[in-house]
């Protein structure tokens, strides 16, 4: 099974909530890219600086929306199109998705910016200090109307450990840009959590599994995705804390993804339930991007190529990586955005022409695409793109893809800690 309960929602989180090879290939892709209706050819794309501006005006609006008396803010994760009918306005905010929005400030680091991200942190402080089970664990989703009448309300209750280390890595990132020990603490709660609850050292290849259900029944399957987040998440902890204990758990996280390394240089997604046998379909876009951003292990650059060969779809005038090779008729927004920053900061020959190429496609989109705003980014190129995880996605305006724009753009990597702390 794959890592993406982490941020799955459409078809199958929506139903229960409204219910209860290789190098070579490189060049050749990026003249599909320049061939793509001119889309990425830079001419018909808005200009750089401005659509960073409005990226963050859309962020902005959207943190400002549901905020308590104290302070805490969450924002909602996906508006328009699907989300937003006459009869039923989807709001629920996703912890992964709250975690890039603090990044995406912290990146940037302006006064108010570092202060949004306060307010996300502190609200996701106030999730984990009041969650029933209280161990240190925060849950999917939250809703943040909820948030703003001082109350946890949760919508999405399992507990996945690639959740667990993104909301580890957004108060890491908070402790490192602001200095309050608050979220350090945090955050060592949350790593806790992850090593007392998941940590596999008896079925090779060693790692970290799943997470938990509601319920409390434990996710036996691993998924590289979530192994990659709890490498970077760990190996930050290790950073801020001194304490070497974390770097060696990293390393066994690190080393599984590895482990899932096949011949042809693409990463597979993970373990079935048995937590040892290899799972080799779908093949998703993060298990490539995420284990070279997570790692910095050079020998991800051919999952890369991998993907540039395989996973590129063109929708009209979008083109862009998809979810998975299940389905590439349609690009994934977020995608672009974690594989854009990927290949800048490998900086090969061609990477930099390609990742500018796929960040020119995710700005004519935010001017451009179905249920827009001229401003945030919408998920998808069009409704209905088949993750091939059993869920559907949709060109709604998305957060979380607005953030990965943003960190991109800034050539921001949210798996390593800054040089320096924002101001």
């Amino acid at each position: 099974m794959s890592g993406s309960s982490r941020r799955r929602m459409p078809s199958v989180v929506t139903a229960a909530l409204v219910a209860a090879a290789l190098a070579a290939a490189v060049p050749a892709v990026s003249g599909a890219f320049a061939a793509a209706d001119g889309s990425a050819s830079g001419g018909d794309a808005p200009d750089p600086s401005r659509s960073v501006a409005l990226a963050y005006e859309f962020l902005d609006a959207r943190v400002d929306q549901f905020c308590d008396g104290a302070g805490r803010c969450l924002p909602r994760s996906y508006e328009g199109g699907f989300f937003t009918t006459p009869s039923w306005d989807f709001t629920p905010s996703f912890v992964y998705d709250d975690a890039l929005v603090i990044m995406a400030y912290t990146a940037r680091g302006l006064p108010d910016d570092i202060r949004r991200a306060r307010t996300i942190g502190d609200a996701l402080l106030f999730v984990q200090e009041n969650d029933p089970i209280g161990d240190g664990r925060t849950r999917a989703s939250y809703e943040p109307h909820g948030i703003r009448q001082g109350r946890v309300e949760i919508t999405g209750p399992g507990t996945f450990t690639g959740n667990q280390a993104w909301v580890g890595m957004a108060f890491t990132r908070l402790a490192h840009a602001t200095g309050d020990p608050r979220y350090l603490e945090g955050a060592l709660r949350v790593g806790r959590w992850i090593q007392d609850h998941t940590a596999d050292m008896a079925r090779a290849p060693y790692g970290y599994t799943g997470g938990q259900l509601e319920d409390g029944t434990s996710l036996t399957w691993k998924s590289t995705e979530h192994n990659a987040d709890v490498a970077g998440f760990f190996t930050q902890l290790a950073q801020l804390t001194g304490d070497a204990v974390w770097s060696d758990r990293a390393a066994v996280a690190a080393g599984f993804v590895a482990a899932m390394q096949s011949a042809d240089g693409h990463v597979n997604t993970g373990t079935g339930l048995d937590g040892s046998t290899i799972n080799t379909r779908p093949i998703p876009l993060d298990a490539q991007t995420w284990s070279s951003l997570a790692t910095g292990d050079p020998r991800y650059g051919t999952a890369l190529d991998w993907t540039l060969e395989n996973l590129i779809a063109t929708d009209g005038p979008y083109t862009g990586p998809s979810i998975s090779e299940v389905d590439v008729s349609k690009a994934w927004f977020e995608g672009s955005g974690h594989l854009a920053l990927a290949l800048r900061l490998r900086d090969g020959s061609e990477d930099a022409a390609t990742a500018e190429m796929l960040l020119d496609s995710i700005r004519l989109a935010q001017r451009d695409a179905p249920n827009g705003d001229g401003k945030g980014i919408v998920a998808t190129s069009n409704d209905g793109l088949d993750s091939g995880f059993g869920d559907l996605y949709y060109a709604s305006l998305h957060t979380g893809a607005t953030a990965w724009y943003l960190l991109a753009s800034a050539e921001d990597n949210p798996f390593v800690l800054p040089v320096d702390p924002a101001s």
